[in-house]
């Protein structure tokens, strides 16, 4: 069993000497480390040749581990091919687009669809679960690494092959296939399977939909690695859980699809604590994590103790934020917090990525707040297994990011900046959110967010317009709805099958922000220079360009109208007649003035809310709180933890478990809080709360980067 809350690192006792095992040993249990991942780039030094196994450095740690009660998340060590495979078989090595064949010499260097890559990783894994299968030390097993994290596709014929088997299993025929890609445009129309190929570098703008599909394509060519080794683990070892490690909203990967196949969701997280934001990108993931997991706790795999080394300037986390963003992702669904790595490396290409041991060793400030943080764990054991209820929910489709990203025009707007934008609103707010697939069930949630949701089904336009007209708060922004599901454009306006619960279609749109693009910009300086001079040029000076504007007012037009600016991006609406939508703010600048901006529509018992932009910080906080006036009256009210925002407080409620997180610099009061404290921030105040203390309406300090965690 996986203890209650996990513990520790990626361990890599193939890189140290057996003293230096040793001591790691103690040093884990003074932190209070309860699982460590092993082998995760240890194949090269567990099959050095062909057909050769040595096991013998694995078992002694495997057993050390196991006596010195550490569990272990064993890999299956096929995330780094060794340089032999690729000498011997050049076919697993992958393709760019130009036709170049990467070389080993780094990692992550296989070929997705290589049928040789594919039987000598399962050789591996099957040597190592039969060594292993029994071993006491062994709780969890840890699939490859990071799929796709450097290569999430090849353009090599063998994958070629594929892509068109995988085409002919979708379509059935070329002719369904022709029509679904539209390739009467530009003279594209195949005649035969064998001309579909991958797709390669090409003259100038490939076919959209070929490249949508490609993704799906290279997801499900990586998801077949995953399950080729599942499946042996699952023959071997039944009972032993099984992980991989995603990235956030990787782009690269259908994390939803993925979520169904693997035991124990598990993620690696590394935002920047140069960014103010930092801690909301944390809670971003997290609630992501959560949600791929159907609600189930989730194991923060990786994250770092301080700096990474792979930016160009690398920001150590400050005192306190590694602890505090650690029970930031406990809050919100974690059972395990990990870290890349335990040791910091003494070589290679992560010699500067920092570690649970770092280079100093124990005189180091890290080390300190890796022990506090051991500590810390320990003290709030209690909300293991529990679950974040969550009122709102983000509807998030991989795919749907596929037709925007690949869409060419009308603007490259990233949808997942759209995403994390009315996350961050709902953050800073305090109201749980969860993740959801377009076609999952919505009946549950009180307020759910379209955001940019390019893609959109017939099907999940009825699911929307079910869970509005039963009650809930559904609030569609800009760029839903332009396509079909089929990646066709919606014809007779925008937002297509969710115009009648909205009561509004878009007719047009106006990207913001635009740098022209012409020779004389170019040669005479940037877009922002000095001002066309209206004596030598009476006539460009005198033209003004909003599409160069970066944002645009909004204007309320109603009393509880939104104010705000959109930015980067407005659409023209029509209003349907009769339809019951008013409009709440439109658009004041030039050419979009008195647009409709935001619209509300009664749908049933619920309301269908339209964000004609993307609004800036300040109107995504005022749709998302007229919102919450608006479910006051019903039957389930949406309601932040706390029933007044504290500056700098971040609260979630987890089960029973009310955690307090002060991502402030100074120290904040929380006032009318009850509950057992569990956690008393570790060095509390006078005035703070003490670990135990049973508290009733009482004002809870909580000091600068720290925490306080209470059960109710």
């Amino acid at each position: 069993m996986i203890p209650a809350i996990a513990y520790g690192g990626d361990y890599n006792p193939e890189q140290w000497t057996a003293e230096t095992v040793d001591r790691d040993i103690e040093l884990m249990h003074e932190a209070g480390v309860n699982l460590v991942s092993v082998g995760i780039f240890s194949w090269a030094v567990l099959q050095p040749t062909p057909g050769v196994f040595d096991f013998g450095w694995l078992d002694t740690v495997m057993d050390k581990l196991h006596d010195a009660g550490i569990a272990v998340d064993l890999a299956t060590a096929t995330a780094s091919p060794p340089p032999w495979l690729g000498h011997l078989h050049p076919d697993t090595l992958p393709v760019t687009r130009d036709g170049v064949r990467l070389s080993y010499g780094s990692r992550q260097q296989f070929n997705p669809s290589s049928a040789t890559f594919r039987r000598e990783s399962l050789i591996m894994v099957r040597a190592i679960a039969e060594r292993y299968a029994k071993h006491p030390a062994l709780k969890m097993w840890h699939v490859n690494n990071e799929y796709g994290c450097h290569v999430h596709e090849s353009f090599d014929e063998e994958s070629a092959t594929a892509f068109r088997e995988w085409l002919q299993a979708r379509y059935g025929t070329l002719a369904e296939l022709n029509r679904v890609w539209g390739t009467t445009f530009w003279s594209q129309r195949y005649s035969d399977w064998a001309q579909v190929s991958a797709p390669r570098a090409m003259p100038t703008l490939p076919n959209p939909t070929m490249m949508t599909d490609w993704n799906r394509f290279c997801s499900d060519a990586l998801l077949a690695c995953y399950t080729a080794e599942k499946e042996v683990l699952n023959e071997l070892t039944p009972d032993v859980p099984l992980t991989t490690n995603f990235m956030g909203a990787f782009a690269w990967v259908d994390g939803w699809k993925w979520g169904t196949e693997i035991d124990i969701i598990s993620n690696d997280s590394y935002p920047d604590p140069s960014d103010p934001r930092a801690g909301r990108e944390f809670a971003f993931e997290s609630d992501l994590m959560r949600s791929l997991g159907g609600g189930k706790p989730f194991i923060q795999l990786e994250q770092t103790t301080s700096a990474v080394q792979w930016r160009p300037r690398n920001a150590v986390k400050r005192p306190g934020q590694y602890k505090l963003w650690s029970l930031q992702a406990v809050a919100r669904g974690a059972d395990g917090i990990c870290q890349f790595q335990w040791r910091q490396s003494a070589s290679g290409a992560e010699t500067f990525h920092s570690g649970m041991v770092p280079h100093a060793g124990k005189a180091s400030r890290t080390w300190h707040e890796v022990v506090e943080l051991g500590s810390a764990l320990k003290d709030i054991g209690v909300v293991a297994g529990s679950r974040v209820q969550a009122q709102a929910a983000i509807v998030w489709d991989w795919e749907s990011a596929w037709a925007q990203r690949n869409s060419i025009g009308p603007v490259d707007t990233e949808p997942l900046t759209i995403a994390k934008s009315w996350h961050a609103s709902l953050f800073e707010m305090g109201i749980a959110t969860d993740f959801v697939h377009p076609d999952h069930d919505l009946g549950k949630y009180q307020l759910i967010i379209v955001p940019s949701l390019f893609a959109v089904s017939d099907a999940f336009a009825a699911a929307l317009a079910r869970a509005a007209a039963n009650g809930a708060q559904v609030i569609v922004s800009c760029l839903t709805g332009a396509l079909n599901a089929e990646g066709h454009a919606q014809l007779g306006g925008y937002l297509g099958p969710l115009a009648p619960m909205l009561g509004v279609r878009v007719l047009d749109f106006s990207p913001l922000g635009v740098v022209p693009h012409t020779t004389e910009i170019e040669v005479n300086g940037p877009l922002d220079g000095p001002a066309l001079d209206p004596i030598y040029e009476p006539i460009s000076s005198l033209i003004r360009t909003p599409a160069t504007e970066r944002s645009v007012a909004l204007l309320p037009t109603a009393a509880d109208g939104i104010t705000g600016n959109a930015i980067g991006w407005v659409e023209n609406l029509e209003v349907i007649e009769g339809a019951g939508a008013c409009v709440l703010s439109t658009f004041a600048g030039l050419d979009t003035s008195g647009w409709p901006a935001i619209t509300r529509r009664q749908h049933g018992t619920g309301t269908a809310w339209y964000v004609a932009s993307n609004p800036d910080a300040r109107g995504r906080s005022e749709v998302i709180s007229a919102v919450v006036r608006e479910s006051a009256g019903s039957a389930h009210p949406i309601r932040p933890v706390l029933d007044a925002p504290v500056p700098g407080i971040e609260a979630v409620l987890r089960g029973q478990v009310l955690f307090l997180l002060n991502h402030a610099d100074t120290p904040a009061l929380v006032p009318g809080i009850s509950g057992t404290v569990l956690y008393d921030g570790g060095q509390p105040s006078p005035e703070g709360p003490r670990r135990g203390t049973v508290l009733s309406g009482a004002d809870v300090s909580v000091g600068p980067r720290n925490a306080v965690v209470l059960q109710l």
